[in-house]
């Protein structure tokens, strides 16, 4: 990592309700539409820095695959190869935001900040909220301040740290949060970032070059009451190479789950358990088909990661060709609580233990 003077923003465009109109050739509804360049036009403001724009896709976020994901974090790191840039922000629709962000955060090497960010309101709506965004987002990718914090998402003059972060609502303006790992600071009314988070980092994980095809499968299935193990099976039988299991409370599921679980680790399937609880650890604690049973059963707790980040953790550890054991250690160290908070650490860890011994 070396410190970058730079000149300029680099501009991202890959598509998302900031560039998205109401077609008449779509019956009206609203579709990706504007380039990198009008998204840009639409600021009513000075820019914070010179931009450069580079468009990489346009289409709504919903549409996208782990293989586009990997297309967009490549373009991140050839547009950070150029010692003139300072910083990049990447529009992109809210949907799997936190799919891509964490995606590029998890492989970012480099102290200049990589920044997404997009809208709730198309560009053609009567107040649209996406130029305010934007601009936000300029001012962050390119402030001093903000260096060494990876990549971030900036919307409705919040900052976050990708690792963490949801969307949290389908339509408020104030669309994101980031309940376990707080928020990375705010940008201000006349565009000052401050920054209150830690520049805390991991190393980051290799980049894997774009596969030929899109032949891995990581599944993410829920646990709800009465649930089989039907679904995980056929996840299995599919070829899945990873699965993550959505469970209940702190990781908790019940013993036919545990059982296809089981099955599913014996076949060389890598499973996960995650949570849908908004916040909070998954640790190992209940029995009777609970998680010290799913970890039994050879699952490996998320810890602070929800089912769409721990999805991109998993899938970019079986492209690396990391195994159980590697896979294991890494949600240990991903999914831990930010430092100086240690309790759910070695509760994690003492869970963990009894659940196998």
């Amino acid at each position: 990592m070396t410190d970058r003077a730079g000149t300029h923003v680099v501009l991202l465009a890959t598509g998302g309700t900031i560039s998205s109109r109401a077609l008449p050739a779509e019956g009206g509804a609203a579709v990706a539409a504007d380039a990198g360049s009008q998204i840009l036009d639409a600021l009513d403001a000075p820019l914070a820095y010179p931009m450069r724009v580079i468009d990489v896709a346009c289409e709504g976020s919903y549409l996208l695959t782990l293989h586009d994901m990997i297309a967009i974090c490549a373009q991140i790191k050839i547009a950070l190869a150029d010692p003139t840039v300072r910083g990049v922000v990447v529009t992109h629709g809210t949907d799997t935001m936190e799919e891509t962000a964490y995606l590029a955060d998890l492989t970012h090497d480099d102290l200049s900040p990589v920044v997404f960010t997009g809208a709730q309101k198309s560009a053609d709506a009567a107040d649209p909220d996406g130029p305010a965004n934007l601009a936000a987002a300029i001012a962050v990718a390119g402030s001093p301040d903000a260096a060494g914090l990876g990549a971030l998402i900036v919307f409705a003059g919040e900052i976050f740290a990708a690792r963490g972060v949801r969307k949290a609502h389908t339509f408020a303006l104030d669309a994101f949060t980031n309940p376990d790992f707080g928020s990375a600071g705010v940008v201000t009314a006349v565009g000052d970032v401050v920054i209150t988070g830690s520049k805390e980092r991991m190393p980051p994980l290799p980049l894997p070059a774009l596969p030929r095809d899109q032949a891995l499968r990581v599944d993410v299935i829920s646990a709800y009451p009465g649930a089989d193990g039907v679904l995980l099976r056929a996840s299995v039988a599919a070829g899945a190479g990873g699965i993550v299991l959505q469970a209940t409370g702190s990781g908790n599921a019940n013993p036919a789950l545990c059982s296809a679980v089981a099955e599913a680790a014996a076949h060389g399937t890598v499973v996960v358990t995650s949570t849908r609880v908004s916040a909070g650890p998954v640790i190992p604690v209940y029995g009777a088909g609970g998680g010290r049973d799913l970890v039994a059963a050879g699952a490996i707790p998320s810890g602070l990661l929800r089912p769409s980040q721990s999805m991109i953790l998993l899938s970019l550890l079986l492209l690396l060709g990391r195994d159980h054991d590697d896979i294991a250690q890494a949600f240990a160290v991903h999914g831990a609580a930010p430092a100086p908070d240690k309790t759910y650490d070695s509760l994690y860890v003492h869970s963990t233990r009894k659940a196998h011994s």
